[in-house]
């Protein structure tokens, strides 16, 4: 249920925010950054035990993918939905204790600390409580969550603070998570909408919704050459077109095919080019 493929790619995407750091000069303390990953761990986890709780119904009714329909543990296994929102309220606690520990030892810089809490409140926002994904603004609430905050946190880890530039670098690698979720949510629009989980695609039709996912991949790569030379250095900017012919891959499978395998490597592949161009800029 903690979905572990998931996991490492929270891990990617907080090691996109250091790299950030990195190249804008601040030196790294590898403590505070393990330190770092393992709050922001069982927070992710317990994020997505709180999706299995909630989800509980609609995943049993579809049919699963690798990257949608959720793990299908609790349905494979028959264990009782309730052990799911035990492992995530255990969860969340393991990483509000490591933080606080953390912070009162100086192994966690203070400005991190609220961060982890938004991803916390938002994440679960996104399936209990509000329950974002319930009303049409879950992938708005994912995206800003896994595109934006997750990689300042990172940010914020290695560097101590929080700035714009670095908000702004990131714009581009949201908007391919907006457009991810809409491609791995497609496969499970018709479970979704028979328990009234009314995300984008269950609400759009196949042509409105290849509309939306143009405008964000025309979004997020017209945004490079923009962004290229104030917030993002040379080598950033056009190492992200190697994940381009991915996402023209995506988006002729999108609505057409349930596999939203092209989308997701196109959003992996954006995540490695970014992290590693932070960091070949940093060490030249």
């Amino acid at each position: 249920m903690s979905r572990p493929a998931q996991l490492l790619l929270i891990a990617l995407v907080y090691a996109l925010g250091i790299a950030i750091a990195f190249a804008e000069g601040v030196a790294l303390d590898v403590t505070e950054l393990v330190v770092g990953v393992g709050t922001l761990l069982p927070v992710a986890a317990s994020v997505h035990y709180a999706n299995e709780y909630a989800d509980y119904w609609s995943d049993r009714l579809t049919s699963r993918t690798p990257f949608s329909g959720g793990s299908g543990a609790l349905a494979r296994t028959g264990l009782p939905r309730r052990l799911a929102l035990s492992a995530a309220v255990a969860a969340l606690s393991a990483g509000a204790l490591i933080a606080v520990v953390a912070l009162s030892a100086g192994l966690l810089e203070p400005i991190a600390v609220p961060l982890a809490a938004v991803i916390a409140v938002f994440g679960w926002a996104y399936s209990v409580g509000p329950a974002f994904a319930r009303h049409g603004l879950g992938e708005l609430d994912n995206a800003a969550l896994g595109g934006l905050v997750l990689p300042l946190y990172g940010y914020a880890v290695a560097s101590g603070q929080v700035r714009l530039d670095a908000l702004l670098a990131c714009v581009p690698f949201a908007l391919l998570v907006f457009a991810n979720l809409l491609a791995t949510q497609w496969p499970d629009r018709r479970a979704d909408a028979a328990v009234g989980k009314n995300t984008v695609p269950t609400r759009w039709s196949p042509r409105r919704l290849r509309g939306l996912y143009l405008a964000c991949v025309t979004l997020a790569f017209g945004s490079l050459p923009v962004l290229e030379g104030t917030v993002l250095p040379l080598p950033v900017a056009w190492a992200s077109f190697l994940s381009l012919p991915l996402v023209l891959w995506g988006m002729a499978w999108f609505t057409r095919r349930r596999s939203p395998f092209p989308t997701v490597a196109a959003m992996v592949c954006l995540a490695v080019v970014q992290t590693g161009s932070w960091t070949f800029v940093a060490l030249r």
